[in-house]
Order: C-alpha cells, then sequence, then structure tokens
C-alpha cells in the first residue's frame, strides 16, 4: 500500500505541474483566479480535479471522484487567497521578492494537498 501511495503521489506532482504551468498558459485562466467564481479559475481547478480522479481511479475506482473535487474546490481557494494578497500588497514579479514567498507558499500548500489526499485515500493516516 505504502508503494502505491508513493507512486500516486509522485503522479499528482507531475499533474500539478502539467495543469498549473502548461496548460493554464492563457491570460483568461491565470489572470482571473482572483475574482472569485470567473471561469477561468473554476476551469483550471476543474483541470486539477480532473487530472486527479485520472490518476486516483487505477486505485479507488469511481470513489477517486471525492478526493478530486476536493483537490479542484482546494485548489481553487488557495489560488483564490494568493491571487487576492498579490493583488493586495501590489505584489509582482518584478517589483518584490515577496512574490516568489508567495507563489512558492501557493505550491507548498498545493503539494501538503496531495499528501493530505493521499494519506486519507490509502489510509495511511
Amino acid at each position: 500500500m505504502l508503494e502505491a501511495a508513493f507512486i500516486a503521489l509522485v503522479w499528482l506532482f507531475v499533474k500539478h505541474f502539467i495543469c498549473d504551468f502548461p496548460l493554464q498558459a492563457t491570460p483568461w485562466m491565470y489572470r482571473n483566479k482572483g475574482t472569485y467564481g470567473h471561469v477561468g479559475g473554476l476551469a483550471h481547478s476543474a483541470l486539477h480535479g480532473l487530472g486527479t480522479f485520472v490518476i486516483l481511479i487505477y486505485w479507488l475506482g469511481l470513489h477517486a471522484w471525492v478526493y478530486a473535487l476536493a483537490d479542484a474546490v482546494i485548489h481553487y481557494h488557495i489560488d483564490w487567497a494568493k491571487m487576492n494578497t498579490n493583488r493586495y500588497f501590489n505584489l509582482k514579479p518584478d517589483n518584490s521578492e515577496w512574490f516568489w514567498i508567495s507563489l512558492g507558499f501557493d505550491q507548498l500548500l498545493h503539494h501538503l494537498t496531495y499528501f493530505g489526499i493521499v494519506a486519507i485515500a490509502f489510509k495511511l493516516i
């Protein structure tokens, strides 16, 4: 079970990179994640949820939808909070090292989400 959990976690990290970077390369998606309920942020988070479902269905069957939904909802709110924090403090890549700290913290929270999903789904805790 531990080996399967580790493999799932690695795939979730790969999925995260694909969904958070190459598949988010359109302005309507990344510019609007700070507007609550905007289709861009919802679509971005839905891609994450779909990716999580595709990965976890192998081990969990259709029960993977619960974890996919949790990932999408959590991902959405992490991104929304980061975008609004950056906007409030006027943090941009070219004006503050805090922008990069914010980005790193955002990524940390996403990865901790995957650890939590795997720990619960594979009954490690």
